[in-house]
């Protein structure tokens, strides 16, 4: 830079020649020197340099009574290093330290700022003014020095700033992880609250706008982050002409598009810290990310968008290391991605198993807000690709040897919410994301967890509604999984509603032909022939139904199959044809095989139609088989295996074998009370059944 060059002072400032920009601050200090020290340190350096400290330090009793009692021991030559998500309180720890320790004269407090190698030769610098490291280590007086927001310790190697001293114990809070820059030191991780504490904090600060019970909801919200409930308390505790409470502040924090949560938290650093983007629910972890780019790590800002499209709960490893991550990330390049963001504690490694990272929802919220709109489509669609290598197809029949569903539940329906409120996502895109919730809902359904795809789909069917239409085919395919959950749970009248309405709307959509159409057929027969008595329709709709489907696919096609074995049931009777049963199980054992789930539910009917024509000795035998089968595919809580186990239980009472007719009764209605609940109307229905059971038992022990 070619020019002159101006300075100006004032008061006892001094003017520093030099060419080219200079950045200089000075600090001017007046007054006495403290009583107890030699000399006036600059407040910088005898005071944490901090935002707003915690009215009351939650939680870190363990932490604290380890750090305060090597001081008080006298410890020395040793470096402790408080590690963690940038907001979990690392420097509130530090801060409450120092206050205890130097409070009294007992020992000196140093506060060195390692945020950046300018803000940490300042600092030092104006140690140095004070005490270098020289005379530190010979201080007749033991000594504290905190060396905060150390998040570059490259910066703590150039000139060799951290030490260790004889007279005094040095304390660096950092959000960089990795042990080799802290060879030596003791570390201690700083993670968000336990769901009490974090409570508190917010009734710390905000006393008068909830009770504990608002507090937690809010705190369970906002992930017990530290950082992120003082935002919210500062906020709360502030407003004046309208204020909230704690139940209007939590609603507005889930209002979803109406209410960016990360600028509502932002608005609670009005009343405290300032606009250090260190306090900042919405830069806090860009610091983070800017490093990692300046290092060559582009790539970490990447992956951390990717994981903005999931859940923060607990992401197994495995889904990064699918193919469909080379649409956004150098398939090369994930594994020194994810080692950045783990070092610089942007996530966290968890060992499982199965092994999982987890990132803060906070810091998702966070890092998705700022995504740039031309990445969005890209990154959904890519999320969905991952989750459809781990999700099952909905041909696939489900066994109890399945890798448990239940981990990726969560980030099927992050992504869906991801995709609703990202406009920018396309509907090819949006497809993608609800095939991966369809698959979600089947293999859950097909599990015996009724309950959850009854969630995961209602979600998936309003979301989608937003995403493309109530009535396209990925949406109407989650809808009949929606009616199937809720006739499982016993809910008929309104698994009834909820099929007719799909069955009018594919109708009319798709033609009364169509497969989707064929679908809701099958789908609502078994409600209207088992649970509303509507034997007449149900039949009919399943006539319809396989006609249908043979004309589309053939008689011994899988889809085709399942509603003949629904037909085979709905129509047994004291004559039956002869020739139905054995002619869908050679269809079935020739077409899906022995054992498959669609062969076995075959069998089982034939089984109930023999039972119904009165040849129970033939169904004995059949009805066993399959109870067995059943029992290694699903195991005996399972649905399934109940549902054959009381067939079972039927036809050796009425052979005349009450005593194991009995046990097995027993059996069904102890497991579907446990599994269903007592007030389920299958517990109700299985219970008579024993009843009637064990009267027949004792009938005939009495004759």
């Amino acid at each position: 830079m070619s020019g002159s060059t101006e300075g100006r002072a004032e008061d006892n400032g001094r003017v520093y020649q030099s060419r080219g920009d200079q950045h200089i601050t000075e600090h001017h200090h007046h007054g006495d020197a403290r009583p107890g020290t030699s000399g006036t340190a600059p407040d910088s350096v005898r005071r944490p340099a901090v935002g707003r400290p915690p009215v009351v330090l939650r939680d870190r009793a363990e932490l604290m009574a380890r750090l305060r009692t090597a001081l008080e021991d006298g410890r020395a030559h040793q470096v402790y290093v408080l590690h963690g998500l940038g907001g979990c309180g690392k420097t509130a720890v530090a801060s409450e330290l120092f206050r205890s320790v130097t409070t009294g004269g007992a020992r000196i407090g140093l506060w060195v700022n390692a945020s950046d190698l300018t803000s940490l030769r300042a600092s030092m610098l104006a140690v140095a003014a004070d005490l270098v490291w020289d005379r530190l280590d010979r201080s007749d007086e033991p000594w504290l020095l905190v060396i905060d927001n150390a998040d570059d310790p490259a910066v703590l190697r150039d000139g060799s700033w951290l030490r260790t001293s004889p007279r005094g114990i040095t304390l660096v809070t950092t959000r960089q992880v990795a042990a080799h820059w802290w060879p030596g030191a003791e570390l201690h991780h700083v993670g968000v609250l336990p769901r009490e504490d974090a409570a508190r904090v917010l009734c710390d600060l905000a006393p008068e706008s909830g009770t504990v019970a608002d507090a937690t909801e809010i705190a369970d919200r906002l992930g017990r982050l530290p950082l992120a409930l003082t935002l919210a308390g500062g906020y709360l505790a502030h407003q004046v002409i309208s204020p909230w409470s704690m139940t209007e502040y939590g609603r507005a924090l889930d209002r979803g598009h109406e209410v960016d949560a990360i600028e509502l938290l932002d608005q609670g650093a009005e009343y405290g810290g300032g606009h250090d983007s260190r306090h900042l629910a919405s830069s806090t972890w860009e610091l983070s990310l800017d490093a990692l780019r300046a290092k060559g790590l582009p790539e970490a800002t990447t992956l951390i968008r990717l994981l903005a499209c999931w859940s923060p709960d607990p992401l197994p490893l495995t889904l990064l290391a699918g193919a469909g991550i080379g649409a956004v990330l150098p398939r090369a390049r994930v594994e020194t991605a994810l080692r950045g963001l783990l070092d610089h504690s942007l996530t966290r490694l968890l060992p499982g198993p199965p092994r999982c990272v987890r990132t803060h929802g906070v810091l998702l919220d966070s890092i998705a807000r700022l995504v740039p709109a031309a990445q969005r489509d890209a990154l959904v669609g890519a999320a969905a690709d991952l989750l459809g290598t781990v999700l099952p197809e909905v041909t696939r029949p489900w066994g109890r040897e399945d890798p448990p569903l239940a981990p990726f539940a969560p980030h099927t329906r992050a992504l869906l919410r991801r995709a609703t409120r990202w406009s920018e996502v396309g509907p090819q895109t949006a497809t993608r994301v609800l095939d991966c919730a369809l698959r979600l809902v089947v293999a859950l359904h097909r599990a015996g967890d009724h309950a959850s795809a009854l969630s995961v789909g209602q979600d998936a069917v309003a979301r989608g509604t937003r995403l493309l239409d109530a009535n396209h085919p990925a949406v109407i395919a989650i809808r009949q999984r929606v009616g199937r959950a809720l006739y499982r749970l016993g809910r008929y009248e309104e698994a009834a509603a909820a099929h007719r309405l799909v069955l009018a709307d594919c109708t009319a959509a798709f033609g009364a032909d169509a497969v989707e159409t064929l679908e809701s057929c099958v789908a609502l027969s078994p409600v209207l022939f088992w649970a509303l008595d509507q034997r007449t329709e149900a039949v009919a709709l399943l006539r319809r139904a396989v006609a249908g489907r043979t004309a589309v696919w053939g008689a011994a096609h899988p889809a085709t199959l399942v509603a003949r074995t629904y037909l085979l049931e709905f129509t047994a009777g004291p004559e039956p044809d002869p020739t139905v049963g054995p002619e869908l199980l050679a269809d079935c054992r020739g077409t899906v095989g022995a054992g498959h789930p669609i062969t076995l539910a075959a069998e089982l009917n034939h089984g109930f139609a023999l039972i119904t024509a009165g040849c129970q000795r033939q169904a004995l035998p059949l009805v066993r088989d399959v109870v067995a089968a059943l029992e290694r595919v699903y195991g005996p809580d399972h649905p399934k295996t109940l549902a054959a186990r009381s067939l079972l239980s039927r036809v050796l009472g009425e052979l005349g074998q009450d005593a194991a007719a009995v046990a097995q009764a027993e059996r069904v209605a102890d497991a579907r009370a446990r599994v269903l609940g007592p007030a389920h109307p299958w517990t109700a229905w299985s219970r008579e059944r024993l009843a009637e059971r064990r009267r027949a038992r004792a009938e005939h022990d009495g004759a």
